[in-house]
């Protein structure tokens, strides 16, 4: 089993810079690929970043090419990730998410671990 907890967000102004942080704890291996994923008021979750712990291969989605960042530190279980020039658009609950396989994927269905999210919201 495995347990993520996410932190880090909150409010922010448009612009502005956020780093999302999730502790990984129990039996998680350098296989795994950890994730990102988002859901905005009213709209289904969307996938945003993922890493895979052994060689950090990262994928991004286009909306966040170029912005955000996906990154880990093995040796605290944690992944990261950061965010620049915010805009009011990605506000949103942002979920970590584990997988226990070593094949990136973006489907959400593909992910056996999740944490409860945290709160981002970017005002203009």
């Amino acid at each position: 089993q495995v347990q993520l907890v996410e932190s880090g967000g909150g409010l922010v102004q448009a612009g502005g810079s956020l780093r999302l942080s999730c502790a990984a704890s129990g039996r998680i291996f350098s296989s795994y690929v950890m994730g990102w994923f988002r859901q905005a008021p009213g709209k289904e979750r969307e996938f945003v970043a993922a890493i895979r712990r052994s060689d950090g291969r990262t994928y991004y989605s286009e909306s966040v090419k170029g912005r955000f960042t996906i990154s880990r530190d093995n040796a605290k279980n944690t992944v990261y990730l950061q965010m620049n020039s915010l805009k009011p658009e990605v506000t949103a609950v942002y979920y970590c998410a584990a997988r226990g396989d070593a094949f990136i994927t973006t489907a959400e269905l593909g992910y056996d671990y999740w944490g409860q999210g945290t709160q981002v919201t970017v005002s203009s």
